[in-house]
């Protein structure tokens, strides 16, 4: 270790565990990680690749400003340092402007990080984010393809070069999508995503687009198709229309057709609609086998399916306990009749238990937006009060901030308790963590009734 004065910053460290390597070195919080074997570490990628080694040569500048040279020995075990931005640079956000973007629907006076368009591939490792491919440089795909980062989740749209231009508003935007072939030639897991908007990208357009989209299998593993979410808030916005019934059924038919060829020539559906579509046009979602292990969940792909598979499995080999209850349920008024099939499965087995289902209307984003993760506080309270609640209200996690008991215009958890003098309980957004719920248990790990669970995280593609 060699020790010398120079001023230069990198990484600030935050904090550094106990008993960690770390610890050992003398790291403390304060110091600015320089760079790793003589090479500047641009952010937690280049940090988790560096340090995956079993020794390496780290440059660290003390809080003092001296420069510690430190030969480390760690056999592949993790350096216990956090560092003040878990990403280690700042968030890329979107170029484009998009003529679906759900962000630019958003209403005024709102807090100001649900402004914010993200559009950074690193987290679409980290958190599973959708992205364009239009932030990115070549550069950028030669390091997914050297630290062999995967999946990366992309946000297609259409294969149609001139139509991407059109819908992203970007004129690079039909060129981005050449970054796929590279990512394809050397192996990259990916998934893609396409919002579909009413008379644009469907019909024909989603035909091609699939069709392309298919010859990137088996490193595309799966496809999701949603239809556009429209908020009363867009005055001066493109003018889309919303999806009618007739709309529905003939998107699913040809999706439909596509996993019939596709399945037969590579054993996956591969391109799936979002429960959203089989609702509206009133057809029965389909079997867990159709949807290759789930792969598209975040987006709204056989969420409702799953849920009620878990419940059903759940509720196996269970007996009634004779326990007596009054609860309430509030949701979304698009999954509101699959909630009651669920919980009449539930109070058929514990017939003591009395469960109230009330679909809540979106009256602060418009009539149109229907899932849950979008409802408000003050939606849930205006819509509630005075109706028959019982011992408590469960909620799903999926209408809280990730990892807070937030809603979306910022009423709280415990606004809403005092608004409608009842507790709430945040259940986690699985079937068994529903059963369990309902019947007032607290035992299995899935019934943990906190805001832990993955809540909504808004984003420039939300539907």
């Amino acid at each position: 270790m060699t020790k010398k004065k120079h001023k230069h910053k990198g990484h600030r460290i935050a904090a550094v565990a106990k008993g960690s390597i770390g610890e050992e070195l003398e790291l403390k919080p304060g110091d600015w990680l320089l760079s790793i074997n003589g090479e500047e570490v641009e952010d937690i990628f280049d940090y988790e690749y560096y340090v995956d080694s079993p020794s390496l040569a780290m440059l660290v500048e003390k809080a003092n400003g001296e420069e510690w040279e430190l030969d480390i020995e760690n056999e592949y075990e993790d350096l216990g340092i956090i560092f003040e931005n878990s990403l280690m640079s700042e968030y890329r956000s979107c170029c484009n402007r998009c003529i679906f973007c759900f962000i630019d629907q958003m209403p005024p006076g709102m807090r100001e990080t649900l402004y914010f368009k993200d559009d950074d591939s690193r987290l679409s490792f980290l958190q599973g984010n959708y992205i364009t491919l239009t932030n990115m440089k070549e550069k950028d795909i030669d390091r997914i393809i050297r630290f062999h980062l995967s999946p990366i989740n992309i946000s297609v749209h259409t294969t149609n070069p001139e139509l991407r231009c059109k819908m992203l508003n970007n004129r690079f935007a039909g060129r981005a999508l050449g970054m796929m072939d590279r990512l394809f030639a050397a192996g990259t897991p990916m998934n893609g995503q396409i919002v579909l908007c009413k008379g644009i990208n469907d019909g024909e357009e989603l035909d091609r687009t699939i069709g392309d989209l298919v010859n990137y299998i088996p490193a595309m593993e799966s496809v999701s198709v949603v239809p556009v979410g429209l908020t009363k808030y867009r005055k001066g916005l493109y003018p889309l229309k919303a999806f009618a019934k007739e709309d529905a059924e003939q998107t699913i038919d040809l999706i439909e057709g596509w996993q019939k060829r596709i399945y037969k020539e590579h054993g996956i559906h591969f391109v799936h609609a979002s429960d959203e579509f089989y609702l509206l046009a009133g057809r029965s979602l389909p079997d867990a086998k159709r949807y290759d292990g789930y792969l598209q969940l975040e987006n709204g792909v056989g969420m409702l399916r799953l849920l009620q598979d878990e419940v059903k499995e759940a509720l196996e080999g269970m007996a009634d306990d004779g326990g007596e209850d009054r609860l309430s349920i509030a949701t979304g008024l698009l999954a509101s009749e699959h909630i009651k099939q669920c919980v009449q499965d539930i109070t058929r087995k514990f017939p003591g238990r009395e469960v109230m289902i009330y679909p809540i209307v979106n009256a602060f984003f418009g009539e149109e937006i229907t899932v849950a993760g979008l409802l408000t506080g003050q939606d849930l309270a205006e819509q509630l009060k005075g109706k028959a609640l019982g011992s408590r209200l469960l909620l799903s996690s999926a209408l809280f901030r990730s990892g807070e008991e937030v809603f979306l215009d910022d009423w709280t958890k415990t606004d809403l308790e005092r608004a409608l003098q009842v507790p709430v309980h945040i259940v986690k957004s699985s079937g068994q963590a529903l059963v369990y719920a309902v019947l007032g248990r607290k035992s299995e790990k899935e019934a943990d009734t906190d805001a832990s669970g993955a809540g909504y995280e808004l984003k420039n593609t939300v539907e």
